[in-house]
């Protein structure tokens, strides 16, 4: 088997996915599309400009060049903080075809977290976009380590106009440690989640191609960013997958940015997360955008509700496939499909994976009880960096990943989120999911976003509380709290209906819309 490649073996079903015993993952995902003839088609469009698969592939090079010249030793690492741009991919990739394994980190964060970050990290390297300088700085001075290398996305350019525009792929196999992703942080501090080369492939083509359907003739526009798993393979390695078209945006996400986007670049496949759908939702009643280019939907992040996934049908004639996955996995591990979907649920097993539900116990659940969702798979994270008492806890024996999801099976066979293990509600002795009553509330015409937390009565026994965002806050008050109370009981098993409202201008979340559920419970 010639270095460097995968290949599917067709003898089984899916095909297994097998790896050459050289393999370093930047072969296939950049050169490959030389040898295939796509030297000449657009791989990137953003901000006015367009890079093909041909110069994607020479500034490749010579990014993993200019690293090595910077004196980057294969096996250290990069930390980036870099907007969604052509610098990223350069960037990204050129550090693993050099062997150096490359950091991206959330472009939104505080001081305080950089500082975190560059310490926990103990980068050799520290690239970021000029316009996050000021942060940067502030956080480099509060660090006790210092990269020994810090530049940024403009003077890597300028090394790589002068380095070599070719580049030997550093040996490496399937397993070798090839970059880091941050976990979003939505407890404690980020935790650095280390992935080996093998991961981006079985994500590509088991998520991707298997059960979204991506082929070459796509174009792919994801509002979330490239630094978050999901953001990650929807934009970066989806399309670089299947020598399909990236669509790039270092804009503040929004539903009229999304809109600039469907109508300026005419994407036929859309990333998004619930509670940016349910935003867009709000804003098509005051302005219909052009979504005819769209053959294709995606959301993951959350739990998608049955009803937002049916209005925006109704609205754009386009179905979006719900899915859950995590950054630990990489991506989607169970999912709904263009073919088979089912509204409110997160869909079946993806092909290659394998997941099961236990309880408290450690004991498989039986049909229709709810329990913590486990996945093994070819995508799943070998460990979290310095971290070996949480990787002990998730990581389990025999390749397993606690996800900390709570799932059920319904008798059909689809998974229905239950929420996370730790924003799960006993109410009365009986499991209740946060998610579950948020669906309800959203269903209500007045109702634009909701999370639900635990609350404790004046007996100490927890209850749900809603946090609500109105389409007009002006509506908030006592009657429509009573109107709300009714909407869930009607809906809702009896105890599950929230014993308190408070309207609030918005939700506190993580970059990538996750509702940051623990800030309100504190």
């Amino acid at each position: 088997m010639k270095d460097n490649t995968v290949t599917l073996d067709k003898g089984e079903t899916p095909a297994a996915i097998r790896f050459s015993p050289v393999f370093n993952v930047a072969v296939p995902f950049i050169d490959r599309h030389l040898e295939e003839g796509r030297a000449g088609k657009v791989a990137i469009r953003a901000a006015d400009q367009e890079v093909t698969y041909g110069e994607l592939t020479e500034r490749v090079n010579r990014s993993g060049n200019a690293l090595n010249s910077l004196g980057i030793q294969p096996g250290e690492r990069v930390l980036m903080v870099v907007k969604d741009c052509p610098e990223f991919v350069y960037t990204f990739f050129g550090a693993i075809k050099a062997g150096v394994i490359p950091v991206p980190v959330n472009t939104m964060m505080r001081v305080s977290d950089y500082q975190y970050l560059i310490e926990d990290s103990a980068s050799a390297a520290l690239i970021y976009s000029p316009e996050f300088e000021g942060t940067i700085n502030e956080a480099l001075a509060a660090a006790a380590h210092s990269p020994r290398r810090i530049l940024t996305t403009d003077e890597l350019s300028a090394r790589m106009a002068e380095a070599e525009p070719e580049l030997a792929a550093a040996p490496a196999t399937a397993d070798t440690v090839c970059f880091w992703l941050y976990s979003s942080g939505s407890t404690g501090n980020p935790k650095g989640v280390v992935h080996p080369h093998r991961s981006m492939v079985y994500t590509s083509q088991c998520s991707g191609v298997d059960t979204i359907g991506l082929v070459e003739d796509d174009s792919c526009f994801s509002a979330s960013k490239m630094f978050h798993s999901y953001g990650f393979g929807n934009a970066l390695t989806f399309p670089l997958w299947v020598g399909a078209t990236t669509i790039l945006s270092d804009q503040r996400v929004t539903p009229e940015m999304t809109f600039e986007m469907f109508e300026k670049y005419r994407p036929s496949v859309y990333f998004g997360v619930p509670t940016l759908y349910a935003q867009q939702l709000h804003a098509m009643d005051k302005k219909m955008p052009d979504t005819s280019s769209l053959r294709q939907c995606v959301s993951a992040g959350e739990a998608l509700p049955g009803d937002v996934l049916n209005r925006w049908q109704e609205k754009t004639g386009t179905l979006i496939v719900d899915g859950l996955g995590s950054t630990e996995a990489l991506h989607i591990f169970v999912g709904n499909t263009p073919a088979d979907y089912k509204p409110g649920t997160s869909g079946r097993v993806v092909g290659r994976y394998q997941v099961r539900i236990h309880d408290e116990d450690g004991n498989a659940v039986a049909p229709g009880d709810i329990g913590t969702l486990h996945v093994r798979g070819g995508s799943t994270a070998i460990e979290y960096w310095n971290n070996p008492e949480k990787t002990a806890k998730t990581m389990l024996d025999g390749g397993w990943l606690n996800t900390g999801d709570m799932y059920y099976q319904d008798d059909e066979g689809y998974f229905v989120n239950g929420g996370r293990g730790d924003d799960m509600l006993k109410v009365g002795g009986l499991w209740c999911s946060p998610f579950e009553i948020e669906a309800r509330l959203i269903e209500h015409a007045q109702v634009l976003e909701a999370a639900v937390v635990g609350r404790a009565d004046p007996d100490g026994l927890i209850k749900p509380q809603a946090f609500i965002v109105l389409n007009d806050p002006a509506d908030a008050g006592p009657a429509l709290e009573e109107d709300l109370r009714a909407h869930c009981r009607d809906g809702l098993a009896h105890y599950k209906y929230p014993r308190w409202f408070d309207f609030v201008e918005e939700l506190p979340k993580t970059a990538t819309g996750k509702i940051q559920r623990f800030r309100l419970r504190e």
